[in-house]
């Protein structure tokens, strides 16, 4: 027999026997789990009860959105004309020539999710109560549940017991905390469009929460936008007391003019810097929980759990036989 046909049998044979290893190894693997099937079985029902008895207690949240786009600006042609010559004098001054909507939108998804504005929209709103002590929603009565060992509803009192430096009643950042795990606002790359939703137990809380977050940030950043073209109003005119030249007076002429403008168009507009596309609903369906998930989820980890439990204990029988 040559080396060559002598070469090609060893592996032959070689290749046989993996195969065969493999073949024992499966049966070897599926005996053990045959053998240990009741422990497999009795588990994976514990943790399949356990994950019914853990869904059916989550409490029903309800999801409320509102689809917003950014309000267009008719002040910004102007000022987007004098940025090329005049921008150096208009920065003095404090006159933001080159912003634009996308940026006073994307600044206003900003502030919505900052410590302040969110401190400052739990107060106005007295809704710290329905934030950090509602547990369910009373679909028959229409009212929010709280937790009695948190709020006392009857009384208007905090009672939760914490350890310093927390107190009775929840600080602004953990109430800063909560909302920011109930609030979503996301951008539409394509399109610009915003969209603000709020999760909460009362499907009629989440639409109430979405409606004040829009009116107050329309406010908020119509207030700042005042506030600035008044403090450039008043620069401007200064400067115009102190110029004589000509040119110089009729190029501050018109970014008073153009303050003048944003002022005005921000009295005489709600949606300032966004308009309501599709406004807030009260949601009729839950948003989450999703307890057939969570069922077989547990189901799995169940199964999964019990047979690693009978692999290892197999192992480490078998490794005590062999080495007593």
């Amino acid at each position: 027999m040559t080396n060559d046909t002598y070469t090609h049998a060893t592996k032959a044979r070689m290749s046989e026997n993996n195969i065969s290893d493999n073949d024992i190894d499966l049966r070897a693997f599926f005996y053990i789990i045959w053998k240990g099937k009741w422990v497999v079985l009795f588990t994976t029902i514990i943790f399949s009860v356990m994950s019914i008895f853990y869904a059916l207690a989550q409490p029903n949240i309800y999801e409320s959105e509102a689809l917003l786009a950014p309000a267009e600006s008719e002040s910004n042609g102007g000022l987007s004309a004098l940025a090329g010559q005049f921008g150096g004098l208009a920065s003095l001054a404090g006159v933001n020539l080159g912003s634009n909507n996308t940026n006073k939108a994307q600044l206003a998804i900003e502030v919505i999710k900052s410590r302040k504005f969110t401190s400052e929209f739990i107060k106005k709103h007295n809704i710290l109560p329905e934030l950090m002590a509602a547990t369910e929603w009373d679909l028959v009565n229409d009212r929010v549940i709280y937790d009695s060992d948190l709020f006392d509803h009857k009384k208007n009192k905090w009672v939760r017991e914490a350890a310093p430096p927390f107190k009775s009643k929840p600080s602004m950042q953990e109430a800063y905390k909560a909302f920011s795990k109930v609030l979503n606002v996301n951008t539409d790359k394509e399109t610009g469009m915003v969209t603000i939703s709020v999760e909460h137990v009362s499907p009629k809380v989440a639409r109430q929460w979405v409606n004040w977050l829009i009116e107050d940030i329309n406010l908020e950043m119509k207030i700042r936008d005042v506030v600035e073209a008044t403090r450039s109003t008043e620069f401007l005119t200064q400067q115009l007391e102190e110029t004589r030249i000509a040119d110089i007076r009729s190029v501050l002429y018109k970014l008073v003019e153009e303050q003048a403008k944003t002022i005005m168009f921000a009295n005489v507009r709600d949606e300032y810097i966004f308009k309501t596309i599709d406004p807030a609903l009260v949601p009729e369906v839950k948003s989450k929980p999703k307890r057939a998930l969570i069922v077989i989820l547990g189901s799995l980890l169940g199964g999964v759990f019990s047979v690693m439990f009978v692999l290892i204990q197999s192992f480490l029988r078998r490794d005590n036989y062999v080495n007593p």
